[in-house]
């Protein structure tokens, strides 16, 4: 009898199945120094304790997107090994942050079903939770796959989208116990713009490209324990190359985007989220962001906007034509974050 496992195909799935995932990961201080170098990320909140302090923080928090990274491979394994795509992201929340010593793990439940008009795969819905070592949600989210068949034979599911919320109210966000940043040191963090700078309808161009390299792409995915083959073995695709994970796709983008929103230094929740088109090494992207909308917070000195961030490989502002994606649009993303006001 095999020991091993193929992963889960989508006649696998059942609606209200619920997936503990293996693998519960300490993080420390390593994640921060790998995460830093890969994209580079500069936010001051997450770069220097003294200035998480100031802001009423115990300490400095590792990255959002680190959370969100190691619980999002923790459920590659029963969800995505076998994916063609990863689709999209929808009702993401921050809880509270992740600090250096905590421990993560992740449960996702089987919300949607549908089976593509192809029969060879269909899209699998997930909600996933990451709790910490008290068992305290860090982070909730529901993301989309598109995952093969094992047989193309098999019966087809009842189809069940679930209905999602296009955004999350600004009055659902989680502000961090004891945020502050009434007397935010904002030459510290690198920009002078706050809360009150930014109008709905902006758009934003960070202005920077950067090459994606296959090695790095691959390094950063490992370091989430993200074992999905598209982006390791060039034979699960007929063209032979390895699919960029979209996550690193997302990393790269929040980095390039901190020249112009360098004080839009929390994510707070992922609204909705797309991988318009597949990127690959070689690759050069840039980021733009759109700024959607604004709201007060109930945290002194804290306020909340609502951006757009997409990463391309073309123009800042090009996001659709004749109603699809331009072509060069590999993401689009739209998040809630905390900025001083």
């Amino acid at each position: 009898m095999s020991k091993t496992t193929a992963g889960r195909f989508f006649e696998d799935y059942t609606i209200g199945q619920v997936i503990e995932h293996a693998v519960p990961r300490t993080v420390s201080g390593g994640e921060r120094a790998l995460y830093h170098a890969l994209y580079p990320a500069r936010g001051a909140l997450y770069s220097s304790d003294e200035f998480a302090r100031a802001c009423g923080l115990a300490q400095s928090p590792v990255d959002d997107l680190i959370a969100f990274h190691i619980i999002f491979g923790k459920t590659v394994p029963d969800i995505s090994l076998n994916a063609v795509a990863n689709l999209g992201y929808a009702e993401g929340r921050f809880h509270a942050p992740v600090y250096p010593g905590d421990t993560l793990r992740s449960q996702s439940e089987v919300i949607g079903l549908k089976q593509n008009s192809n029969g060879q795969s269909g899209v699998v819905w997930v909600r996933t939770r990451g709790t910490n070592q008290h068992g305290a949600l860090v982070l909730d989210y529901v993301r989309w796959v598109m995952v093969r068949k094992r047989d193309s034979a098999a019966p087809a599911p009842a189809p069940h989208v679930p209905e999602l919320a296009a955004a999350l109210r600004a009055e659902d966000l989680v502000v961090p116990a004891g945020l502050d940043f009434t007397t935010y040191d904002f030459t510290q963090a690198g920009e002078p713009h706050r809360w009150g700078d930014y109008t709905p309808g902006e758009v934003i161009d960070h202005v920077d490209g950067v090459t994606i390299e296959e090695a790095e792409h691959m390094l950063a995915t490992r370091l989430w324990q993200h074992t999905s083959k598209v982006h390791f073995d060039s034979t699960q695709r007929a063209d032979g190359k390895r699919l960029i994970y979209g996550g690193h796709v997302i990393s790269m983008a929040r980095a390039r985007s901190f020249n112009g929103l360098a004080n839009a230094q929390m994510i707070a929740a992922i609204n909705a989220g797309a991988h318009a088109n597949p990127c690959f090494a070689g690759d050069t992207i840039r980021a733009w962001s759109e700024v959607l909308e604004r709201a007060p917070t109930s945290a002194p000195g804290v306020g909340a906007l609502r951006l757009r961030l997409v990463a391309t490989k073309g123009a800042a502002g090009v996001l659709k034509e004749a109603g699809k994606y331009h072509p060069d649009v590999l993401l689009d993303l739209d998040y809630w974050a905390f900025i001083p006001c």
